[in-house]
């Protein structure tokens, strides 16, 4: 079977499109072949960041053949309609066609054998289709050509390979499409190696010969490939100094997007440069240059630094060391300066500045959301153990503070982090400076929440003032936008809440930060009375869609999450929320819990159909007087003390015990099923009976809506 060599060559493809372009290469050529019958048996995309190439294999060599069947006109219409369908079919005459009997009349059948097309063939569209479609972030036109690109494409390698046998799939991109295609690029089987250390075209006759030649011509065509070099190069370098590199995969990825050819130095840093903070070197280092941090074993800051370049040089790379050597030193002589200057400034004279610094236009500037928070964290301290308000509010007053500093300015991925060491500069105390680099967090799903008591209230009040304030101007998140990250903020909040196990009463805290802006976002008292209404339901129902997520990455149900907020208790409790989804979890995967199940929806849909026949609801008390059957008695009885013992365990918060206690409930449901008649034909008993399934269902519900179960 035969397989399919493509590669792109163009200018240098930007780092951050490269991997997804790859995989949007390979989706469209794959789903093209698939959809035209012609499936492969695997396939590779690999970018470098002068080529697009994507191998698949084990393609048919041609389509199958097809039997294409059209529907005509009824045998007997009018000769007018019969001659337009036999010219659109392709036949001489009616005596060309089948005739079919319906069912509703008698009609023509066109009826023809289409042959498959050579794979070759079929290829050279698809291809040239592919490259039409591929989804740029951004692209360019060049030289005059009305096509548009990445980055100006130099070259189109195609081969349909068998064995050692290749031939050159006809692929033909217009570049200017409005004169006709009269400057195209035609595909052919050569490729080219690095730019600077192998200038030669070189044919290939397949992948094994073309990755080869392209490694003889310095070029790692796979990514994992360029980035195991950059590892294994740069541990060594750093090991014969005794050091490791800083693990930084971010920094990994991008810098194997830069080169094709990795080759490894090691720098040294002046030592007059080491007392600046590690974190402003690392980022200095990392942000302007790409070059990757080096520490101790034990995660010091070692004066030295790993460069990667995409260039042999005759001299061992002494020049190329002494350069970056030399721009470093003016990175870090910027730093120094600005470093010594916000040391000039303390952090409490810079607040006043926030003022200047627009948060929205609608929500005011910096500094009233820093006074915004302050107060906020008055109504958020009582819930975090071991928080003192002087230390959260004055936390709180400084957490924005270095937004003014001239680091963060330069370097905005510092702040918070500058604004520790401002204020342990200051001498402010230890939970102070804290607070002030983690009320950030946890900046992603990679990051650890403020464990911290100080932290935690300020990193709350930030997140919380924030998605009251956007929720009410009305700037929620959409199916595709979020703007201003609500969605990591509320993520951010139930993480801080849950791993810390805060009972923060959520809805009184959000009624708390709605009251500190709504004399700015709402002009009226009908506006108010609006809000008041709708922001704080609107924001607990954004923290239960958050939650569902959160969880279902931990493996719990999102059904179950649903059933626990419809439930109809508290529904700002998430630790509580939390602990009755997992109990719920434990319980529908038992075999009580599953019967259970089964019996409530057995329950409930009787009692919805005969409540809906009757015109009326059966939810009152059962009377035992009118209770006939020993299986009824029996199950009225333990419904009873079932229902209070759950009740019992469920105010203690043993959400474990409460289902234990329902399991109880399966012997009696069961008897009461399989003997007991529910619509009996004397009216007074049947009503009856249909009340103790209501009271079955409702037990139940004490825990969950079970309704609201899938499965």
């Amino acid at each position: 079977m035969p397989d399919l060599l493509l590669e792109l060559l163009s200018e240098e493809i930007p780092a951050r499109m490269q991997a997804q372009a790859a995989k949007d290469l390979q989706r469209l050529v794959t789903d093209k072949l698939k959809a035209l019958d012609l499936p492969a048996t695997g396939a590779q995309a690999y970018v470098t960041p002068r080529r697009l190439t994507l191998f698949v294999e084990g393609l048919p060599e041609r389509q199958p053949d097809r039997i294409v069947e059209v529907k005509g006109p009824r045998v007997g219409a009018p000769e007018q309609a019969l001659a337009g369908f036999l010219r659109s079919a392709g036949l001489g005459s009616a005596d060309a066609c089948e005739q079919r009997d319906t069912g509703k009349g008698v009609f023509y059948f066109a009826v023809n054998k289409v042959a498959g097309r050579p794979v070759i063939d079929v290829l050279a569209e698809v291809i040239t289709q592919a490259m039409d479609q591929l989804p740029w972030p951004k692209s360019m036109r060049w030289a005059g050509h009305d096509v548009r690109w990445v980055r100006p494409l130099h070259n189109i390698l195609a081969l349909l390979c068998e064995g050692t046998a290749s031939q050159v799939v006809p692929v033909v991109w217009a570049l200017d499409r409005a004169n006709g295609g009269s400057d195209k690029l035609t595909a052919n089987d050569r490729t080219r190696g690095h730019r600077f250390l192998a200038l030669d075209d070189v044919a290939v006759t397949g992948f094994a010969d073309y990755r080869a030649k392209l490694a003889q011509r310095f070029v790692l065509l796979d990514a994992t490939d360029r980035k195991a070099k950059i590892l294994e190069d740069g541990a060594r370098l750093a090991a014969a100094q005794g050091l490791v590199v800083k693990p930084d995969p971010g920094l990994l990825d991008e810098v194997a997007g830069l080169i094709e050819w990795p080759v490894v130095r090691i720098g040294a840093i002046e030592p007059r440069f080491m007392d600046l903070p590690a974190e402003v070197l690392t980022t200095s280092m990392r942000t302007h240059q790409k070059y990757f941090a080096v520490e101790t074993r034990d995660g010091v800051l070692a004066p030295y630094f790993i460069v990667v370049g995409n260039m042999v040089t005759r001299d061992g790379g002494t020049q190329m060391i002494a350069g970056n050597e030399r721009v470093l030193r003016a990175r870090l002589s910027d730093a120094q300066f600005f470093w010594d200057l916000d040391r000039e400034t303390t952090l409490e004279s810079r607040v006043a500045k926030l003022g200047e610094r627009v948060f929205h236009a609608k929500l005011g500037s910096v500094l009233d959301k820093v006074r915004r928070m302050e107060t906020l964290c008055a109504s958020l301290t009582p819930s975090v153990p071991s928080a003192e308000i002087q230390s959260v509010q004055r936390a709180a007053k400084l957490a924005k503070a270095d937004l003014s500093s001239s680091l963060v300015g330069e370097f905005p991925e510092l702040q918070g982090i500058m604004g520790r060491y401002l204020a342990r500069h200051d001498r402010e105390s230890a939970e102070v400076a804290e607070a002030i680099a983690r009320h950030y967090a946890p900046a992603g799903a990679g990051d650890t929440v403020p464990t911290e008591p100080t932290a935690i209230v300020v990193s709350l009040a930030d997140k919380l003032d924030t998605l009251v304030g956007f929720f009410a101007i009305d700037e929620k998140p959409t199916g595709s936008k979020d703007p201003y990250a609500l969605r990591r903020a509320a993520l951010g909040v139930i993480r801080i809440v849950l791993e810390n196990e805060l009972r923060l009463p959520l809805r009184d805290v959000l009624d708390s930060a709605l009251k500190l802006l709504i004399e700015r976002v709402a002009h009226s008292e009908h506006e108010r009375i609006e809000l008041n209404r709708r922001v704080v339901s609107e924001i607990i129902e954004f923290f239960a869609d958050r939650l569902k997520v959160f969880l279902r990455d931990q493996g719990v149900r999102h059904d179950l999450v649903s059933a626990v907020f419809a439930q109809g208790g508290r529904d700002d409790d998430l630790v509580q929320l939390v602990a009755r989804a997992k109990a719920l979890e434990g319980f529908i995967a038992s075999d009580d819990g599953a019967n259970l199940l089964i019996a409530y929806r057995r329950a409930f849909k009787i009692s919805q159909i005969e409540e809906k026949k009757d015109g009326m609801l059966h939810r009152e008390m059962v009377e035992p007087a009118k209770l006939a059957q020993a299986e009824e008695i029996e199950l009225a009885g333990s419904l009873r003390t079932i229902a209070a013992l759950a009740k019992d365990r469920l105010d203690a918060e043993d959400f474990s015990g409460a289902m234990a206690a329902l399991a109880k409930l399966r012997p009696t449901v069961d008897a009461f099923f399989e003997h007991v008649t529910v619509n009996a034909e004397e009216r007074d008993l049947r009503v009856n009976r249909l009340r103790l399934l209501a009271q079955i269902w409702n037990t139940l519900n004490q825990v969950a809506d079970f309704s609201k179960i899938e499965g």
